[in-house]
Order: C-alpha cells, then sequence, then structure tokens
C-alpha cells in the first residue's frame, strides 16, 4: 500500500517506490510508473469508488500493460459526469434496481419474501436486520428518501409490489421530512393503481402519524399495525402465507 496526500495526489516518488516494491527491472520502470500515475489520475477524475487492474502484465518486449480491469463509479457524482452515462447498459442491471434509480430511489434487491418500505438509509438496515432475526427474508433493501412526494412514495411502493418474490409488505416510516400522511397517501396510491391484495404491517412514527395511520385504517387495504420494529418483525413473522 501506498497512502496518498489527497491535496498533492500521487507523486513521482511514490510511483517509483512502487515499482522498486513490486521488484520490476529498469527496462519496464518508466512503463510501470505511467500506469499507477495513469491509474490514480482515472479514479480521481471520475469520482470513482474503485479502479482494478488485473492482470497487470509484462510483455516479451517488455511493455506493462493492463490485460483487464474493473472500474465502480459513484453513482452520486454522475451528474458531474454525463458522458459516463452513454456506457450505461441497462441490459446488465436489475430491471428493478434500474426502474428505481431513474427515480431516484435508492433500492436493492434481494432474496426473500418481505418488501421493506423505509426512509433512511440507516433505519432501512435496521429494518432488514430485525425482519431477519425474527425468521422473515427482506426482499430488498429501499430508502425512499426523506423528500418524497406521494407520487414518489407510490412508484416505490409499485416497485415493491411488481417483485414477484413479494408475500408480504413491511412498511417503517419515521415521520420528519417525510410527514407519515405522505407516506400513507402515497402506499394506498400504488395498491389502487395496481389492485394488490399483498397483506401490510405498518409501524409510523413522527410527524402526522395520527393522520397517516388514519389514511392507511380506511383505505380497505390488509393493514396491520405495529408500535415497535420488533413487533412490526413479528408481525410480518406471522404473515408468512
Amino acid at each position: 500500500t501506498e497512502p496518498i496526500d489527497a491535496s498533492m495526489g500521487l507523486m513521482p516518488f511514490q510511483t517509483r517506490r512502487l515499482v522498486r516494491r513490486l521488484g520490476l527491472d529498469q527496462a519496464v520502470a518508466g512503463d510501470a510508473a505511467r500506469v499507477l500515475t495513469a491509474l490514480y489520475r482515472v479514479f480521481v477524475e471520475n469520482d470513482c469508488s474503485l479502479v482494478e487492474v488485473n492482470p497487470l502484465i509484462i510483455t516479451g518486449d517488455d511493455r506493462v500493460v493492463a490485460l483487464d480491469a474493473k472500474i465502480n463509479l459513484d453513482d452520486d457524482s454522475l451528474f458531474r459526469h454525463a458522458g459516463l452515462k452513454e456506457y450505461r447498459d441497462i441490459s446488465q442491471e436489475d430491471a428493478l434496481e434500474a426502474q428505481a434509480a431513474d427515480l431516484d430511489i435508492a433500492y436493492v434487491n434481494l432474496d426473500g419474501d418481505v418488501g421493506c418500505l423505509v426512509n433512511g438509509a440507516g433505519l432501512a438496515m435496521a429494518t432488514l436486520d430485525v425482519t431477519t432475526a425474527a425468521g422473515a427474508a427482506p426482499a430488498n433493501f429501499l430508502d425512499v428518501g426523506g423528500g418524497a412526494t406521494p407520487k414518489k412514495v407510490a412508484s416505490a411502493v409499485k416497485i415493491i409490489l411488481s417483485d414477484a418474490k413479494v408475500r408480504r409488505v413491511l412498511v417503517n416510516i419515521f415521520g420528519g421530512i417525510l410527514r407519515c400522511d405522505i407516506a400513507g397517501e402515497g402506499i394506498v396510491m400504488a395498491y389502487r393503481e395496481t389492485g394488490s391484495t399483498v397483506p401490510l404491517v405498518v409501524r409510523m412514527l413522527g410527524t402526522n402519524v395520527v393522520e397517516g395511520k388514519e389514511i392507511l385504517r380506511t383505505s380497505g387495504l390488509p393493514v396491520v399495525f405495529a408500535d415497535t420494529l420488533t413487533e412490526a418483525a413479528d408481525a410480518i413473522q406471522q404473515l408468512n402465507v
């Protein structure tokens, strides 16, 4: 490893030191140093989270060549790199994840049958952990975000319901920027537009929680309310249909 001062970047003396540590002879040292410098430049200039060259080879005529590489981009930086979006191949992505990304919804498809609708990444992780501990298996990670509108919440719920694996839905909302009544309106909208009858377990706390629960309670949807996350996970397990 070679620690890099972000304010200075990868310095020439560091590339020389890396080449020496790799045991490369003088014939390829300059080529190897250029590859290392380019590797760092690609990483920084494109806001990457990973740039990996494997394998890096020395040819018979003493050239250093990257035979293959993997690059991960930070999705949150893509607005600065419009040209990179041209390389996107949706056929190589999970269809639901691609749909969610286009709607600015944080979504990861998992293997279980419990669809999870949550606001806040930390709360979403806690929801997945507690659900799993209760013996149920999450079908997704989904953070609908803090500033969601009823339409965005509805879009998130429709993505969950379009997953054929989902047989029950767990809603865990802490009303703050996203008020509970807005979440309730979005959930009802999605169910009515899809005609779904998938049962719901809802845990709501925070801003406009009374209004949010009332919207769901009078909607005619198959809703079970829970006061704590543990109660919600237990209720989900009991809906093991």
